[in-house]
């Protein structure tokens, strides 16, 4: 890869705005409930706007696994596989059912390194969400690239638990294909590794669909949020490994001897797959 090339890229930035509409907060509820944490009467509830504003690419703009080709905001990083790998969330202030909301984006960041199953790019784009009141949220977002899957290679497990990790707080919640179906067409996510059976399996090389990132991410805010009732949010995360859909996962949340709250996911087995800790 070029890292010259790709790194021409940061600075780049692009603006997009949504309406949070009464039809898109009853949709996202019935996707998550009873997973939410309380939030006051006309305001939309966290993590939300994740759904906000997707890219909307016409069919013959996307690429084999659905998503918008590269080389447009995005560089044009040559690894075919992305994933959501974490990143770092502020909350400012709620949304609110009828804000318009303006994302401004930024390329923050182009790297490249050799992982454990072969060269890596992380692009890191930031966020700032905009209401008519101000600023109400900011973001990184870390995206990893990854090499096409080597055929009859197995992804790298989740890391083994040393022992099980206490909780304040835990939810089990059903990663069932409805869940991840629901939650790809609020979002307007097309990633075929989300719904499409033959291919996340012949070709990305899991073992069966995989849960979105964000839904995982989505759940921590969550369980963060109920845990301290309802503090800011100030959540440094990252993926570990992906979360297999067909069985039920827990999302758990802890409060540190500092003040701090640890919160994670666990898949059916006790590995953990994304976790992150808000100050």
């Amino acid at each position: 890869m070029n890292i010259d090339h790709l790194k021409s890229w940061i600075g780049k930035s692009e603006a997009a705005s949504d309406l949070i509409t009464p039809r898109l907060v009853a949709s996202y509820e019935a996707t998550f409930a009873p997973h939410l944490a309380p939030y006051a009467d006309g305001e939309a509830p966290l993590a939300l706007h994740w759904c906000l504003a997707p890219p909307i690419s016409p069919m013959a703009a996307l690429g084999p696994d659905g998503h918008a080709a590269k080389g447009e905001f995005l560089p044009p990083v040559a690894l075919p596989r992305r994933m959501w790998a974490g990143g770092r969330i502020e909350t400012i202030s709620a949304l609110r059912t009828g804000d318009e909301v303006t994302r401004r984006s930024t390329i923050g960041d182009v790297s490249c390194k050799d992982g454990r199953t072969g060269p890596l790019c992380f692009v890191a784009v930031d966020h700032e969400l905009v209401t008519a009141r101000g600023v109400a949220l900011r973001e990184r977002h870390n995206i990893v690239y990854r090499e096409a899957a080597k055929p009859g290679a197995e992804p790298p497990p989740a890391p083994a638990p040393e022992e099980p990790r206490p909780a304040d707080l835990t939810w089990t919640v059903e990663a069932s294909p409805v869940l991840l179906f629901r939650y790809s067409a609020i979002t307007f996510n097309s990633h075929r590794i989300h719904y499409d059976q033959p291919y996340v399996t012949g070709v990305e090389g899991y073992a069966e669909l995989v849960v979105h990132g964000p839904i995982q991410a989505t759940l921590i805010m969550n369980i963060i949020a109920t845990l301290s009732g309802g503090e800011p949010i100030r959540l440094d995360y990252r993926g570990l490994a992906p979360l297999i859909a067909g069985e039920a996962f827990q999302v758990k949340a802890k409060r540190l001897d500092d003040g701090a709250i640890a919160a994670w996911t666990e898949g059916a087995d006790g590995r953990v797959r994304m976790e992150g800790v808000s100050r």
